[in-house]
Parts: C-alpha cells; structure tokens; sequence
C-alpha cells in the first residue's frame, strides 16, 4: 500500500491493448457471461469503491466498524457518480472442514453472491476478492510457511468461489488475494504460483472467460520485477497495484517534486506494463491524517494522471475516511466529487494551500482560524482556478452577498470581518461554526471550514508504560478545542532522540521525529490514542517518551500542541 510536470504523460486510453481476448460487447447485468475484455472492463469501471471493512472483516461482516451492507449504501455509492465496487472477502474464518476439502460454509459463500447480485442489480461493476486471508493462512513469506498447505488450500477455495459465482454475468471480475506479503524473488515466484492456481481454479470452475486482476507482493509498485503473468491463460486480465501517499507528519502537498514523484510512480507501472490494463485497486488520502487542501490537490493530481494512463482508480473506504454507512453522508464531500468529476475531464478549482515542505508554517484556504481571545479582521484566501471562474458562495444553501460578506479579486476571495462574526470571535466557544460551499464555473465544489480554536485539553498527561496491559493501546481522553482531528505527533526520548525512525532527522521541519498515524498514534471521537506498538518502543528504549502532539492550525513551534509523556 503505497505511490514531473517535466516528464509528458502522452498516452491515451486508447492506445492500450487489453491482455486477453477482446470484445466491444457490453455486459449483462445477470445470467451469461458476455465476452469483454479486461480493457473495456477497466474502462467501465472508473471511477470505483471499495466496500472496506465489511465482507473482508473478521470473524464475520459487522464485526469491525461498519453493519451489514445494505442495498442503500450501493445507491449512495452509484448516485456518487462511482461506476464500481470492490468487494474484499475474508474466507479465513469461513472454512467447516480441513485438508484436503477445505470446505467454505455454504452460507458465507451465499451471502458473498447476494453482496455481488446487490451491486450488479443497480449497474455496477463488481471485483471481489480473497482480502485478509493474506495476513494468515496465504503468507508465504512465513519462514515456516507450508508452500504445500497453503498452494491445496487456495487452489480448494477459489474452486469453490468459482464454482458459487461462475454463473454472474461479465459485470463482475475476481482477485486472488489482497496485498500478499513477500520481500524476495523467492516469495514472489511462490506467489507466481499461487496466481496460476487461481486461475486454473478459475479454468476447472466455469470462469476461463471472466476477467480477473493479477498482482505482485504486497501489490507495490517496488516489488513488480518478481510478477510474472501465468502461462496459457484465456482470462482477460489486468494488473492490480495500490497507491498510498502521504506519511510520516506530511500535511502539505502540492509541490512540483510531489507532483514529479507520482508522475515517476505512475509511468513506472505502466513502463512495466504497456499493453496490459492497469487498476489502481486502492487510492486514498485519508481525512484523519491529512489538511484538506491538500489532500485535494492530491486526489485531483492522481486521478487526473491515472486517467490519462489509463489506470482506473478505486477508492478505498473502511467506512471511517469517507461514507458513513448508515446515514449515507460523505465525510469529504469535495474528495468524491474532485475524483468524479475528474475522470470526466472537467478541470477541479481547488483550494490552495503550503506547498513547500521546508515551511515551518502551513497555510490552507479550507479554512479560517480565529483563536479564542483574538479580534477578527477581513480574510483573504487564494484559490487555484484552473481554467474555471468563481460562481457563487453560500452557507447551508443561502447565498453570500457580494460586496457584502465576501469580494473577489482574481483567484482571491476576501471574507469581510462583519460576515466573519456571524459565527467567529474572541469568545466564542471553540469548534466548527460553519462551511462555507464555493462553486465554481465547472468541476467540483471546495470549502472552506470556519473554525474556532483553543488549545485541545488532555485528561492526564503523564502515565507509565509499564502500566498499559501487555499488547494494548493506550487511549488518553481529549476534550478537543477547534477541528476533531490531530495533524502530527513529534515523539522523542529524554535525551533528545526520536523514539522511531531516526532517519526522519533529514525531513523538512514539521516531518522530524514524528510517528506515523496508525503504527504509533491515533485517535477518535474523544480519545488520543498511543498504540501498543509505541508504548512497546518506549519500553524498550528503557528512557521516558515525550508525544508532542500538534493540532490544526499548524507551525513549528506554536501553542496549539499539548505533550503527553510515558514515563519507564
């Protein structure tokens, strides 16, 4: 899971030939299997969704995060403008029987078919997979791994999905395993083997015809020098890779070298790849860890470069990032309508922000900041039009008055300080006041959030390691002051060093010395929380830890951080 204005991007979707046997027919949405190449599949599929954390949960759908998907949230997704879902599975739990069976429960592998006939009903196209099989039982990474077990038992499974799914029209297309671990020639030729073993599954299960995704070791685009295609298939077929970016503290994005890394991560794959149909299976930039104008350019960005490499794009959605479920409201609105709108190729106007990854400061037009105590003043935020004009401004559907609440100058909006207090002052009791929608001649909508903040409050701000059960997360209550949400967390030792990662010591200034979101820090609703993986650290390490932890706005240095230490 991971991803030069100078270099031209001239390719065109048409130039890529699909592996496989083609056909311009389109499919049906039930009962045959209609030829279509993988090419005119990928196509078809622009933009997609992934159902996250649902099918692929364990041990069963609804065990994590998200209910039972429902036939609504695949309405929420089509009136998106998303054309198809991936639908990961987790069979690990799933097995009734072992060697040399290895039986699937019938009502799993049913339920699996009624997700499936739930998306193809409403139009979508659908891939489905083997999902988090791939941390366990199909690791042949394991310095134990049976290679011998693990090639019966995939080959047994996928027999008996084929077999449950063989009679779905061409609308839908398999996966063999999820991100399979795996850092050498040798785990990538026992993966090799294991795509061959799907695909004969597929062959000896009615699906020669369907058209499937193949990938290499963990799905990353560094490790396709060990991929190697299986020998006399007849499946239409097209490479799956994953695209994660940006890490370790980065919440500003934009620059001409961010944009020259994707560009050289994109050509890469389709450099190895150039008449095979390319899926980009999974893509985000997640809202919990990354200031939204940025994180809008770079979805803009890499849709907009996939697109003219033919790459379809899927989404990846664990029911936190992006679509609440239950209610069916986006979280990031303007992300889903920037990637629609882009695959179309109708320019996005976007909200500029920092881009230079030296700045010791960050500014963002997503937002305005009034600290309580401070008098408020006109405000002036810049835009990137590209191409387009501005078209109206409006608070919950009301229109702002020009001249009035707000003035444009060029690709400029100044929000007078009348129209500010409506929401912000010096008192005003901390948090989000209001968003203010900015439509644009074409593409999507941006934001812009007002905010009022104050330093967020922890409930204690010391505690010792040793203290937190063995393999657990510490979670420290948060009584948050302005945006839910925290941007980075600095973590250092007594004497100085950083508790992970020294190497960081050679990133810009607001990426030193901090941890990564999910491996050492997290947090939610009304908790920060310290992983058990740092906790871990800081014991290791036999010294006290300092967690400085930074919230939005953000500049080195500023009061809006608290610091919380784990004492040995």
């Amino acid at each position: 899971m991971r991803i030069k204005d100078a270099v031209v991007l001239g390719f065109a979707t048409s130039q890529f030939v699909a592996a496989g046997p083609a056909s311009s027919s389109k499919p049906t949405k039930k009962g045959s299997l209609s030829p279509i190449s993988a090419q005119d599949w990928i196509k078809a599929a622009s933009p997609g969704w992934n159902a996250g954390n649902t099918l692929d949960a364990t041990p069963n759908e609804g065990s994590w995060n998200n209910p039972p998907l429902q036939g609504s949230t695949l309405d929420h997704v089509k009136a998106a403008g998303f054309k198809s879902v991936r639908i990961p599975v987790t069979y690990t739990e799933h097995f009734t029987t072992g060697s040399p069976s290895w039986t699937i429960n019938s009502t799993w592998l049913q339920r699996v078919s009624d997700v499936i006939d739930m998306a193809t009903s409403r139009g979508l196209y659908v891939i489905t997979n083997m999902h988090h099989d791939s941390w366990g039982w199909v690791d042949v990474s394991k310095p134990d791994a049976n290679q011998t077990m693990i090639q019966e038992k995939f080959y047994a499974a996928w027999l008996q999905i084929g077999k449950t799914l063989h009679c779905k029209s061409s609308l839908v297309a398999f996966e063999p395993i999820n991100e399979p671990p795996g850092n050498n020639a040798a785990d990538g030729a026992n993966l090799n083997k294991l795509n061959g073993l799907f695909i004969k599954a597929l062959a000896d299960s009615g699906n020669s015809k369907r058209v499937v995704t193949l990938s290499g070791l963990g799905m990353s685009i560094d490790k396709i020098q060990w991929f190697k295609a299986p020998e006399n298939m007849t499946n239409p077929w097209a490479f799956q890779f994953h695209f994660y970016s940006p890490c370790k503290g980065k919440t500003v994005w934009g620059s001409d070298a961010d944009k020259a890394a994707i560009d050289a991560d994109l050509l890469s794959v389709r450099g190895n790849f150039t008449d095979v149909p390319l899926l980009m299976g999974e893509f985000s930039a997640s809202q919990l860890n990354c200031e939204a104008a940025a994180r809008w350019k770079w979805y803009d960005y890499v849709v907009r470069k996939s697109t003219a490499l033919g790459i379809t794009t899927m989404l990846w959605d664990n029911g936190l990032d992006n679509l609440a479920r239950e209610s069916g409201e986006w979280r990031d609105h303007i992300a889903v309508d920037i990637i629609t709108s882009t695959v179309k190729g109708v320019n996005n106007s976007l909200a500029d922000s920092t881009v230079d990854a030296s700045a010791t400061s960050q500014t963002s037009s997503a937002y305005i900041f009034n600290k309580v105590g401070s008098a408020l003043a006109d405000q002036t935020l810049s835009f990137l039009l590209n191409g387009n004009t501005f078209k109206s401004l409006a608070v919950g559907g009301v229109a702002l008055r020009s001249g009035e609440d707000y003035t444009i100058s060029g690709s400029s909006v100044t929000f007078k300080g009348g129209f500010l207090t409506n929401y912000l002052s010096a008192n005003a009791v901390p948090g989000t006041k209001a968003n203010v929608t900015v439509e644009f001649s074409a593409g999507a909508p941006s934001q812009v959030e007002l905010v009022q903040w104050d330093v967020p409050a922890l409930a204690s701000y010391s505690s010792a390691a040793k203290s937190v059960p063995t393999g657990s997360d510490l979670w420290v209550p948060i009584v948050w002051k302005g945006l839910h949400k925290v941007a980075a967390v600095a973590i250092s030792t007594s004497d100085g060093a950083y508790l992970v990662d020294d190497w960081t010591k050679w990133l810009p200034p607001l990426q030193q010395g901090r941890g990564t979101f999910n491996s050492q820090w997290n947090f939610d609703f009304d908790h920060f929380t310290i992983t058990s993986q740092a906790v871990s650290a800081v014991i290791a390490a036999g010294k006290n830890a300092t967690f400085t932890i930074e919230f939005y706005p953000r500049r080195a240095g500023n009061e809006n951080s608290v610091e919380y230490t784990l004492t040995v």
